[in-house]
């Protein structure tokens, strides 16, 4: 299953004017054409990335109207964190999220995202850069969940967090540097459970932010799990204390 591409100047500028919802947009690097530039300015305003790519990105493209310019339309649509909240509260629920920091494989985010529906998770919370497309071959890999849980992309994760810590949420990071074990955490409440990229982990910053720190006990030599492995052991450590 591949993802819905679009190429060509009028095509990206009409899908924004309609609302589509982009993954990204790539335009050629030097690229010089005002209705590219109209486009740009407009993925700025609206937080879609934009990449800027060498032209033999386009050669692939040579049968298409490319025109230097292609858009990935996402197969969902994006919530925003902050008008969530306020909805959960007043529908008398206790709020519980994942935060993927820099998340990269499409698999795993596949993966967390179909735990995540089973354990009752509110929201999957990504940044808006440097993270696995929520495309066609993610929502095939969650088997669909990713259709039917929010998924808010928020420009940065540290941010998000911090609003999290605002409205009273435990922010767990999950990572194998804390001194405390999983269980050891009141997983009650409003909680935001952290995970991170596949090879570093939490960021620094990131880590900053987060209210609390737990790890997931391991024997047998085994120093980490992969991560939507991971993820789904604190999902269900939640779930079960969230009765």
């Amino acid at each position: 299953m591949s993802q819905t591409m679009i190429y060509g100047l009028h095509a990206v500028k009409e899908a924004l004017a309609a609302g589509k919802e982009l993954i990204k947009v790539q335009v050629t690097k030097g690229l010089q054409n005002p209705t590219a530039d109209e486009i740009i300015a407009q993925c700025k305003l609206l937080q879609i990335p934009v990449q800027y790519v060498p032209k033999e990105k386009f050669y692939s493209f040579k049968n298409k109207n490319h025109q230097g310019i292609c858009g990935y339309i996402s197969p969902i649509t994006y919530y925003n964190l902050e008008h969530l909240m306020p909805q959960w509260f007043e529908e008398g629920k206790v709020p519980f999220v994942i935060v993927l920091d820099r998340l990269t494989d499409v698999r795993n985010l596949g993966a967390i995202a179909r735990t995540a529906l089973c354990a009752g998770v509110h929201a999957i919370v990504i940044p808006l850069t440097e993270a696995a497309p929520v495309n066609d071959d993610a929502v095939k890999t969650s088997a669909g969940a990713l259709l039917n849980i929010p998924v808010c992309r928020e420009r940065h994760i540290k941010t998000a967090i911090e609003f999290l810590n605002q409205c009273g949420f435990t922010t767990l990071a999950c990572t194998e540097k804390a001194k405390k074990n999983l269980d050891q955490t009141d997983l009650s409440g409003p909680l935001a459970i952290i995970m991170g990229n596949e090879e570093s982990g939490i960021g620094t910053d990131v880590l900053n932010k987060c209210s609390h720190q737990a790890k997931i006990p391991m024997d047998f030599g085994v120093s980490s799990l992969n991560v939507s492995v991971a993820a789904g052991i604190a999902m269900y450590e939640a779930m079960k204390q969230r009765g």
